[in-house]
């Protein structure tokens, strides 16, 4: 198996403004009931990007990717100056991906050909599920219809489109994500991003949670739904090419595969992080994360940044395997070797590989099983050990 031995080059835009916050949502995101100034955030991303133009020079850029928050609240010509930045500082590949996220009402929906015109070429719809009960309980803003109707016209727009949904949720047996996963794929294009609902302190789920007001699938029936969701999805010809993401052949989110494939990053906007690779190495980078806060911090220096950090060979060599064990194609050893510094113990891996959980795909390439991807962490954790 040959990849890209640099993972690719990629630019994550963060928008961080919500209508209204989720309550399962942990996401730098904010809502605001007074107008947002488009222009003056657009100045203060083309500022930003500039910056790290400048830290990146003779890249390439393979992927684009606007997320949030709600980046389909950003007006078109907003993700127009932001498109044209990027390609007045950086190379861009003429196959590029650019991928929005967006939310599927109907005021949103009606923006999509003037995102289109604007660059983006794939669109990623945050649906999060397929009945309306659901869906208020989620805290989304849109009902079933909405959806649907915001799928059609997304399909009619854009080259590509996704769209995600959260399972595990409360109350969810597994005859009801089978028949509301089959419909979903009935809509689907060529990718899916489906994910188990996670509790995370911090938000409202977590309050009711502890609480005991707010019931999730137990372990046992959280992996039978995971189990569904990687048998249904592959006779329907969208396998996962990641543990929570699924696509047809050649449809894989190019911009996630360069995170996973430990490629570089710039992370632009409130909240963003990124990686970055120079002479001294490599570097985690984070700005801030209010936003407000960051606008000014733009305005008044160039950058919003709050971390900028070397990261050692030992923590490359885990981010590497953190991520690229997601992955369904597994990882390169000698890659790893090459960043880390050091060799995986023979003696964990061939443990893991007896006992089922990894195997081998070549003499230095080794992937997770389907039994392994149910205990992803402990895999992850024994390996970088």
């Amino acid at each position: 198996m040959t990849l890209p031995a640099s993972g690719g080059f990629g630019i994550y835009v963060h928008w961080p403004f919500c209508q209204a916050k989720c309550p399962y949502c942990d996401f730098n995101s904010h809502v605001r009931h007074t107008a947002v100034d488009q222009a003056r955030f657009a100045a203060a991303f083309e500022r930003e990007l500039a910056y790290f133009a400048e830290r990146t020079p003779g890249r390439t850029v393979n992927s684009i990717f606007l997320g949030g928050g709600t980046p389909s609240l950003m007006e078109p010509a907003t993700v127009g100056r932001i498109l044209d930045a990027i390609s007045g500082l950086w190379s861009v590949d003429p196959a590029v991906e650019v991928s929005m996220e967006a939310n599927p009402s109907s005021v949103e929906a009606g923006r999509f050909r003037g995102y289109r015109t604007a660059g983006v070429n794939r669109l990623s719809l945050g649906v999060q599920a397929l009945n309306d009960t659901d869906l208020k309980r989620l805290g989304r803003l849109h009902n079933t219809a909405q959806a649907k109707t915001a799928i059609d016209i997304a399909r009619s727009t854009f080259e590509r489109i996704s769209f995600d949904l959260i399972y595990a949720r409360p109350g969810q047996d597994a005859d009801g994500w089978r028949a509301e996963l089959a419909a979903a794929i009935d809509l689907a294009a060529d990718h899916l991003s489906l994910y188990q609902l996670t509790i995370e302190q911090g938000t409202p789920f977590f309050d009711l949670h502890r609480a005991g007001k707010l019931v999730t699938p137990d372990g046992d029936l959280a992996a039978g739904l995971y189990e569904i969701t990687q048998e249904l999805c592959a006779l329907r010809g969208l396998p996962a090419y990641e543990v929570s993401n699924h696509a047809a052949p050649d449809a894989q989110c190019q911009h996630n595969l360069v995170y996973w494939r430990y490629g570089d990053y710039v992370g632009t906007g409130p909240g963003a992080h990124g990686r970055l690779t120079s002479a001294t190495g490599k570097s985690a980078t984070a700005v801030e994360r209010h936003p407000e806060t960051w606008l000014e911090a733009v305005e008044r220096q160039g950058h919003g940044l709050v971390e900028d950090l070397g990261l050692t060979e030992e923590q490359q060599g885990d981010e590497f395997l953190l991520m690229g064990l997601r992955l369904v194609e597994g990882v390169d050893l000698a890659r790893y070797r090459s960043i880390a510094g050091r060799e995986i113990d023979p003696r964990r891996i061939a443990q893991l590989i007896e006992h089922g959980m990894i195997e081998r795909l070549g003499p230095d390439w080794v992937r997770v099983t389907p039994t392994g991807f149910l205990l992803l962490d402990a895999v992850v954790a024994d390996l970088a050990a």
